[in-house]
Parts: structure tokens; sequence; C-alpha cells
């Protein structure tokens, strides 16, 4: 075999590697393969291995079979009691039918982009039937299932299957959460305001009610203190006529003794030695110096 020949076996076979490796292709776990001849969809292959097409006349697009997100883009909605809020949902999805999506949308960011814009739609029509207390309520549950069945009809037209579809959270606008903050605190002033003015009247009421009660239980001690004052007064008074009847000369000597008393208090008078007040301190039964009987 000569040069010549061995050049041509060589092109040959790099042609016929080329056409080889063209034909082949190679469908991973993750993905399923949909096989074009001239721009249209031929077959489809979802099991995962070394496929083969028509080398140079079929080529072949690739989809993800895995659940993908779609995240469309916030929305204000106005809800039945005519809040404002700010919705953002999510959807799950997972491509069931390659060629059907191909038809239908063309591309993955054609598909994001129309098949969101029908779920802010359905938000839309579905969250404006409802109030803010229903939304943040249990009802929360069964809007999200009727949004969900609703996209999951919708989903077939494009080859997809919707997995799951939730609203992952309701904010107020700016201006309608500054609004609601300035009402609650109205709200919250007016209610510590009440609640102020009623514990200042239960605090008149009961100190109203303690400052009779100690009123009465003055007066009713004042009242005893005088009755046994006066008991007591006549049962000295008693004591001291039977005394004083029995002894004359002691009552003398009581009286004198009161009237010394008196003296311990800072009063002031000016008497002689020998003056008849002050017999007592002089000898016994009040006898002065100079023999005379008191008086």
């Amino acid at each position: 075999m000569n040069k010549r020949a061995l050049v041509i076996a060589g092109v040959v076979a790099a042609v016929l590697l080329f056409v080889l490796l063209n034909a082949m292709f190679t469908v991973r776990q993750t993905e399923q393969a949909l096989i074009l001849q001239f721009g249209n969809p031929v077959g489809v292959e979802r099991d995962p291995g070394l496929k083969f097409k028509l080398p140079f006349i079929q080529n072949v697009e690739f989809f993800d079979r895995r659940i993908l997100d779609l995240d469309p883009p916030v929305q204000e909605v106005l809800l039945s009691d005519q809040k404002r809020i700010n919705v953002d949902a999510f959807a799950r999805y997972r491509i069931v039918d390659p060629l059907r999506f191909r038809q239908r949308a063309q591309t993955d960011a054609n598909f994001r982009q129309i098949f969101g814009s029908r779920i802010n739609s359905v938000l839309r029509t579905e969250i404006a039937r409802v109030s803010l207390a229903d939304l943040l309520s249990d009802q929360r549950d069964e809007l999200m299932g009727r949004i969900a069945d609703q996209m999951r009809a919708q989903a077939p037209e494009f080859g997809v299957e919707v997995v799951d579809l939730r609203i992952g959270r309701t904010d107020l606008p700016d201006a309608t959460s500054q609004a609601v903050f300035n009402r609650m605190r109205s709200a919250r002033v007016a209610q510590a305001a009440q609640l102020r003015a009623e514990g200042e009247q239960q605090k008149a009421r009961i100190q109203a009610e303690a400052d009779r009660e100690r009123t009465v239980i003055l007066a009713e001690a004042t009242r005893q203190a005088q009755i046994l004052r006066g008991e007591g007064d006549a049962e000295r008074t008693v004591a001291l006529n039977q005394a004083f009847s029995q002894d004359p000369a002691f009552f003398d000597f009581y009286r004198s003794l009161e009237a010394y008393t008196a003296l311990g208090n800072g009063t002031t008078l000016v008497l002689t030695p020998n003056s008849d007040f002050f017999r007592y301190f002089m000898e016994e039964r009040g006898k002065v110096e100079n023999g005379a009987p008191a008086r």
C-alpha cells in the first residue's frame, strides 16, 4: 500500500468518525431530548443513555426533566375591602411533554413570561374576592387551592405539570403600611387613654370608699372612746365620792396633791412659807409649825 492509499484511508476514517460523532448524542438522567429534522420535531428521548440520530439532517434540543421554579414579579393587588397589598407568588413545575412545550412556548424564557403573567392574572382575580383578614387567616389555604387548580388546568397547554403554587409573601405598600401603622397607633393611644381613665375612676371610687370607711371607723372609735371615758369618769367620781364621804381629811389631801401637780406644769405662785397652801409640806395631818390646825 502506497502513501496515497494511506492518506485516502485516513481521510475516509476521519469522515466516518465525524459522521458517527454527529449521529450520536447523550441524554443525561436530568434531561429529556427532542429530535428535530429541518426544524420539525420527529421524536422524543426521555430515557438516559447514548442515542443516535441522522447525521447533519437531525439535531437535538434538551429540556430539563427536574422540578423547576417560576417566580413572577411582585404585583400590587386591590382586595375586596379596598386595601392594597403586594403579592409575591411562586410556582414549581415540571416539563412532561417537550414537544408540546416547544410548540407552545418555544423557549423557557418565553414560557416563564407567558405562564407567569397568567399566574398573576389568576392571583389578581382570586385575591380581589377576599379581604385582608381572610388572606391572613386559615382561608388562605383554600384560596391557594383554587389558584393552583386553575393553573394546573392550564399547564397541559404548555406541556408542563404544575407541582405546587404558593403565595410566598404579602406586604402592604409603603403608603398603606404607614396609614395602617398610624391607625393602629391611634387606636392603641385611645385604648390606653380609656384604660387610664377607667383606672382613675376606679381609683377615685376606691379612695372615696376608703375615706368613707375611715370616717365611719374614726367616728365609731370616738363615740366608743367618749362612752368609755364617760363611764370611767363616772366610776372615778363614784369612787372619789365614796372615799371623800368616809374621810373628809383625805379629800383635802387629794385636792392639795392635785394643786401641787398643777404647779409642776410651769405654774408660778408667790406665797409665804407658812401659807395654808403648803400645810401638807409641814407636818402630817396638815398642821403648821405654830400648832394651828389646818383649814
